[in-house]
């Protein structure tokens, strides 16, 4: 339920957790016991140096951790940083043994910053405040809406008729889901998201608080005295599977065609997206950036904080954009763009940006010149062999 067509493939390299040992969640007493190494190595893979018996009750930093916590260790480089350190377990890198055999137990993985960040999840799960399943007294279910029977709908939300809450759902406090769009199953809806009608929200996404998916896109024509007259966006916005979407994050609907973000794609804070945008499966995007109508972003694209993207263009899978940049032009080729340019009229900043993209070139013909130049008064440039 919820999850568009152009986002169903699976990622590649993708590598989900492995199945549940124990079903703890919103459980504080099995919480409070904590989890044993072995149990962790069980579920999410490792060697096992040491004590598998040992329980850690939560993930510290490793310059403060003490007996029943878990730390972690990125770089073999720093090994030296085990000797002493009070941690039940560490999570280190392979090279590290020599140093972590020292300690209660250690879990040696290729990287234990991505087994933290797992490990971190499942932690989480297990003391995550309990959403009971049913509606609320004070929330507003239209009868012609369809709610799973586990899902939970808070206090004050409103679900519009034909909509559909799956299994598992969650829709906070003062949410609106319209008509006849789809929440997926396992969706997390924070207090005070908005899904306006017809718009639809995969699996297992997390939609922070003041999310609004489905706003009218920015679109205009000009009369014959310049006034906007506005183009009705009768499009949508399909959001794919394992999404996250930051806080006040603002996705416009297409104009004609649906807005599309695919599976696996992360959104921080204060970032909009405007309509008919695409946006590919598993690419990461920082805060306070803006996309603009209509533009076609790859797969595993990282792009960071503040950026701007123009209409229109493309950019390819596995692109990464430095902070701060403009990006105006397409960009075909995968790799690492950065670059800002200095406001300005819009005929010299054309003039200066098209000149700038040869600035190398330029340098090396003023290069060769000054070397023709001063040939006549270098003596061992007119020697003849």
């Amino acid at each position: 339920m919820g999850t568009c067509p152009d986002c169903s493939q699976g990622g590649a390299g993708s590598s989900p957790l492995p199945a549940v040992v124990e079903n703890t969640r919103h459980n504080p007493a099995v919480a409070e016991q904590g989890l044993r190494i072995a149990d962790i190595v069980a579920r999410l893979g490792g060697t096992l140096l040491g004590d598998g018996a040992r329980v850690v009750q939560r993930v510290a930093p490793l310059a403060r951790a003490g007996a029943a916590d878990i730390a972690f260790l990125t770089q073999v480089a720093g090994a030296g940083r085990l000797q002493g350190c009070g941690a039940g377990c560490v999570i280190v890198p392979p090279g590290a043994e020599p140093e972590a055999v020292s300690l209660p137990s250690a879990i040696v993985i290729a990287d234990p910053y991505l087994y933290y960040a797992r490990l971190a999840q499942w932690f989480a799960e297990r003391v995550a405040p309990a959403h009971l399943p049913g509606v609320h007294a004070s929330a507003v279910v239209d009868a012609a809406a369809r709610v799973a029977p586990d899902a939970s709908v808070g206090p004050g939300a409103v679900v519009e008729a034909g909509a559909v809450i799956g299994a598992g759902a969650i829709v906070g406090a003062s949410s609106f889901v319209g008509r006849d769009a789809e929440i997926g199953a396992g969706t997390l809806l924070h207090p005070r998201v908005v899904i306006q009608f017809g718009c639809k929200v995969g699996a297992r996404c997390i939609l922070h608080p003041g999310v609004v998916i489905g706003s009218d896109g920015f679109g205009f024509a000009r009369d014959e005295r310049g006034a906007g007259v506005k183009i009705p966006q009768t499009g949508c916005v399909r959001i794919g599977d394992d999404v996250e979407i930051g806080a006040n994050c603002a996705v416009d609907r297409g104009a004609l065609d649906d807005t599309i973000i695919s599976n696996g794609v992360k959104i921080d804070n204060l970032v909009h997206i405007a309509h008919n945008v695409r946006i590919g499966q598993h690419t990461a995007i920082a805060g306070c950036v803006g996309i603009s109508g209509s533009a076609r972003i790859g797969a595993y694209c990282l792009i960071g904080g503040g950026v701007g993207i123009a209409g229109h263009l493309e950019i390819a899978d596995h692109v990464v954009i430095g902070g701060m940049s403009m990006v105006s032009r397409s960009i075909r080729k995968r790799g690492h763009y950065t670059g800002a340019f200095p406001l300005d009229t819009h005929q010299n900043w054309t003039e200066n940006a098209a000149t700038l993209r040869h600035l190398a070139q330029l340098r090396d013909r003023i290069r060769h010149l000054e070397d023709m130049v001063a040939a006549p008064h270098n003596p061992k440039q007119n020697e003849t062999p």
